[in-house]
């Protein structure tokens, strides 16, 4: 996968991804986000070289989930979990996650080429076109690659392709949400915590049922999502970070440099 997206994708090739580190089946990094709790505003970290980031990483579960009960005491909704990969921009040497290869040949094509991505192109203090730009050419470089090792009309790709459709529809479901609670917090004015808390839940509520009307390819996969834990602002705010803008940047790529993802990046990073 690395091979073919350095000499197909034109995407940095480095030592990441050489090695293997066994995590022995257990989380090893968890990552925070936050935002106000009546507004869709990420809060933001600041780090030397970085910049503004809107997420923060963790090694140590109790040293994260003590900064996420920090942030809870001070007002913000957060969104506080394990995450399967990281990227050090090329800085460092990236190892394979034992875990990453328990992920189909699709999911795991997306995840390194996502990666590899942050470690070619990344742009201070604009957290949401980084992701946006490695979740785009993640999914495009997946398929390419499927396509070109395992063929067009593989399972393989199959499979990739309809796991990728349910999860735009569940994306595009969300993104939608955060439309619709932005426009119920501009209504909040003179109103007490206790109405805004109120009318707040009952649209997460709607939001939530709403998913049973979308026409998932694998519907169990999202059936019991919401069970245990309702979505905040910090969850919704995730996909504007990841989703939001990768519609925008797919057309431009196969309009205007007809999918030419080497001249893509080279206008990005200029």
């Amino acid at each position: 996968i690395a091979k073919y997206a350095s000499d197909s994708l034109g995407l940095k090739r480095s030592e990441n991804y050489t090695t293997l580190y066994d995590q022995k089946n257990k989380p090893i990094l968890w990552v925070i986000t936050a935002s106000d709790r009546y507004k869709l505003n990420a809060y933001q970290w600041k780090f030397p070289f970085l910049g503004s980031v809107s997420y923060k990483g963790f090694f140590d579960y109790a040293k994260g989930a003590y900064e996420d009960s920090l942030l809870q005491l001070q007002g913000y909704d957060t969104d506080y979990g394990e995450v399967s990969a990281w990227s050090t921009l090329g800085w460092f040497n990236d190892p394979i996650l034992s875990n990453m290869l328990y992920r189909s040949d699709g999911q795991l094509a997306e995840l390194i080429i996502h990666e590899m991505t942050h470690a070619t192109v990344y742009l201070k203090s604009n957290v949401d076109l980084n992701e946006n730009l490695a979740s785009m050419i993640g999914e495009e470089g997946a398929i390419r690659f499927l396509n070109s090792h395992f063929g067009e009309n593989s399972q393989q790709a199959k499979d990739y392709v309809n796991r990728k459709n349910d999860y735009d529809l569940f994306s595009n479901q969300m993104l939608l949400a955060r439309t619709k609670l932005d426009s119920l917090y501009k209504t909040f004015d003179g109103l007490n915590t206790a109405v805004k808390d109120s009318l707040k839940s009952y649209m997460i509520e709607e939001i939530v049922s709403s998913l049973d009307t979308v026409s998932f390819h694998n519907k169990k996969r999202y059936a019991s999502l919401f069970e245990k834990r309702k979505p905040n602002n910090a969850y919704f705010m995730n996909f504007v970070r990841y989703d939001s803008q990768k519609e925008d940047m797919r057309k431009i790529l196969n309009e205007k440099y007809k999918g030419n993802i080497i001249l893509y990046l080279k206008s990005i990073s200029n």
